[in-house]
């Protein structure tokens, strides 16, 4: 007999194993969840373990859903069910079950970001009442970087999370970029983000913002110059890390298409955005 509930603090210790059973069956080139892994999301992405949910058959984790929480909205971050449970209607329970907290509790909004390529998951949201808002793309950029000359009159400094912030440069919290890029990500993760910009002698023109494992976290340009000066900056970051820079989950309201084409970027898959309103059923 099946049985569900939502989590508390303490069980930090229930969803990483439900996680490493109901998860990694579909991802086995992820490293194990680890309790110190998991406390990191709380950190970085805002999960909230009472909007986590775990399905059991007798006392076996058979399913389990990974919310995050903030002023904005909900993110299904994971949701997975055994491969020996599937099609039974435990994901659609648990989707319903969150559904009907939040309607009372919220907030309302609920979004899910799902690879293109996990039929099954798109299937399960599209089926769940569910509206594709957005398709995201994942973009690399790869081969040998190129010097880049800089602009005459401008400067190429370090640039920190914070020094954007005091500059007024982060944007909005409800700018359209992924969960995991957004502003309170780039905020709590500070420290591991460094980045490069174009400065005048009266304002930071461009900037961009990487971690040291080739992930872009940010690309802004205050002038519209065809992205000639983020080109620069993107020289820069190549040459400082020696490798392949990806960019993942690009929202088209963050930039377009052509623009991250003339950067040099090529698309490597996507993600599809979900969302929908709280209600209790």
């Amino acid at each position: 007999m099946s049985a569900y509930r939502f989590c508390r603090t303490d069980d930090i210790g229930l969803l990483v194993d439900a996680l490493n059973r109901c998860w990694s069956p579909y991802f086995p080139d992820e490293p194990p969840m680890t309790p110190a892994a998991f406390k990191r999301s709380i950190r970085d992405l805002q999960v909230w373990c009472s909007s986590c949910m775990v399905a059991f058959s007798g006392s076996d984790p058979i399913g389990v859903l990974i919310g995050a929480k903030r002023p904005s909205g909900t993110l299904i971050h994971k949701i997975a069910v055994h491969p020996d449970h599937r099609r039974q209607g435990h994901g659609r329970h648990l989707l319903t079950s969150l559904s009907s907290k939040l309607a009372i509790l919220g907030p309302p909004r609920i979004i899910a970001e799902v690879p293109e390529a996990l039929a099954p998951a798109c299937e399960l949201f599209g089926g769940g009442g569910y509206v594709e808002e957005a398709f995201l793309t994942d973009y690399v950029l790869e081969g040998p970087g190129t010097d880049v000359p800089a602009f005459e009159g401008f400067f190429t400094i370090p640039v920190t999370v914070d020094d954007l912030a005091a500059n007024g440069l982060l944007g909005e919290t409800d700018r359209q970029v992924c969960w995991e890029r957004s502003v309170e990500t780039l905020t709590v993760r500070k420290g591991d983000i460094a980045g490069f910009a174009v400065a005048s002698d009266e304002r930071i023109e461009a900037y961009v913002l990487y971690v040291n494992a080739g992930e872009i976290m940010a690309i802004q340009s205050l002038l519209d110059d065809d992205g000639a000066r983020v080109k620069q900056l993107l020289s820069r970051v190549r040459a400082h890390l020696k490798g392949s820079l990806r960019f993942p989950k690009v929202h088209p309201a963050e930039l377009s298409k052509a623009l991250l084409e003339t950067l040099g970027f090529r698309p490597a898959g996507g993600h599809v955005l979900y969302a929908a309103r709280a209600r209790a059923d």
